[in-house]
């Protein structure tokens, strides 16, 4: 059995073509740029050099379709046909609350998907153009849609209840959801591995920093609170999304600038963050370049994010009680030490001590340790897996015996997984 899982986010699209029978990967690759420009596809295949190819991708319909010429390029692919593909798995960002794990694809499925579209702007209209192009080509096999949400469906009603009229609640659903539910899955059971605990006897603060940024407080192994909301925009500061606002700044701008309400949220989502604060840059690699350059603004970016980043590790860990250990991931969490070192100095106080020469060092691909050996607080960077995540949700709707994470055990939460 081989499977593709697509995971489409805003700016990139990431892929695996997995072989279930030999528990191997055949082919891990991505898609970066997509709408920003100057985008490319790199695919890594066991015992191959990296493949690369730039080509443009201004929607991820494009991307999508590089995806599968790749995997099938006589030269550079790993499959001879398409149709040797026996399911799909894809990245759903926003499941509201009708979906609270991953589930058949369906065409009644489709239609909610496109109906919660508003609450993920910048991620369901991409999930769904990489499933309605991966049906069209592959209409006979099963496509299984993993939830972003589903795995924070463990907050408790006074963490995800807003404080504004509770029919808001009733008749639309206005609550937190929690996002990059996949991801903090992973890789809070692999923190729990690292640590020589039981998952649930676990407390952490997951720290999900690509383009999108989510930070998840995990209480005795499950979610207990989430930085983003009802939709992906409340947190952190994030590539193009303000993250936490005063939300009057709506009305006040939507009067100042003679724009409708949904048209500031569209620039909150599109056109602030890193993005907003530097006039130009999304990836924090061209904010890193810029700010040593002697742009202000690129500066003042790197510094609003690394606070953020701080006051949200201590609001967790106060609202956690005991933290057991912060995890790093995603792109700029496992690639940006100077973030990590800027936002993880100077939180002594609450038992994390960093070490700096570790955490400059720390190889990318790997899961490091980057905390002080005298530490009370672990700090670990682990490459995130969202991919496998998939796998092993597909194949177990597939063969009947999903359940949800607290009753289901992971290949990646053995001690000895690689």
């Amino acid at each position: 059995m081989k499977i593709l899982t697509l995971n489409c986010g805003s700016s990139s699209a990431k892929y695996l073509v997995y072989d279930w029978e030999q528990r191997k990967a055949l082919a891990r690759g991505i898609v970066e740029r997509i709408t920003i420009g100057n985008s490319f596809i790199r695919q890594s295949v066991p015992d191959r050099e990296e493949f690369k190819k730039k080509k443009d991708c201004p929607t991820h319909k494009e991307a999508i379709e590089l995806i599968l010429e790749t995997i099938i390029d006589p030269q550079n692919g790993v499959l001879k046909d398409i149709k040797e593909i026996s399911a799909v798995g894809h990245r759903v960002v926003h499941g509201g609350e009708k979906f609270t794990h991953s589930v058949k694809i369906d065409e009644e499925a489709i239609k909610t998907f496109k109906e919660l579209s508003d609450l993920a702007p910048l991620h369901n209209p991409p999930n769904i153009l990489g499933i309605e192009s991966a049906m069209k080509i592959l209409p006979d096999v099963p496509h299984i849609a993993v939830m972003d949400t589903a795995f924070h469906q463990s907050m408790p009603e006074y963490v995800y209840i807003y404080p504004v009229p509770y029919e808001w609640y009733e008749k639309y659903g206005v609550r937190r959801y929690g996002f990059h539910g996949t991801s903090h899955l992973y890789v809070s059971k692999r923190a729990a591995v690292l640590l020589k605990k039981s998952p649930e006897n676990t407390n952490l603060i997951t720290c999900h920093i690509g383009n999108g940024v989510s930070f998840t407080a995990i209480k005795n192994g499950v979610s207990y609170d989430q930085s983003m909301g009802f939709t992906p925009l409340e947190g952190l500061v994030m590539g193009t999304r303000s993250g936490d606002i005063d939300p009057a700044i709506v009305g006040f701008i939507s009067t100042k600038e003679g724009l409708r309400a949904r048209e500031v949220v569209g620039i909150l989502n599109k056109k602030s963050g890193i993005f907003g604060i530097t006039g130009k840059y999304t990836d924090r690699r061209d904010v890193l370049k810029a700010m040593d350059g002697g742009d202000k603004r690129a500066k003042l970016a790197f510094e609003i994010e690394a606070y953020r980043v701080k006051k949200y590790i201590g609001a967790y860990s106060a609202a956690l009680g005991r933290v057991d250990a912060v995890v790093f991931t995603a792109g700029a969490g496992e690639k940006d030490w100077r973030l990590r070192e800027e936002a993880l100095l100077g939180l002594e106080n609450i038992g994390i001590i960093l070490d700096r020469e570790r955490n400059k060092n720390a190889i990318f691909g790997k899961e490091m340790r980057i905390s002080a050996d005298n530490s009370p607080v672990k700090v670990f960077v682990i490459p995130t897996d969202e991919e496998i995540v998939f796998i092993e949700d597909v194949v177990a709707i597939i063969e009947g015996r999903y359940d949800i994470h607290t009753r289901f055990k992971y290949s990646f939460e053995d001690k000895d997984y690689k």
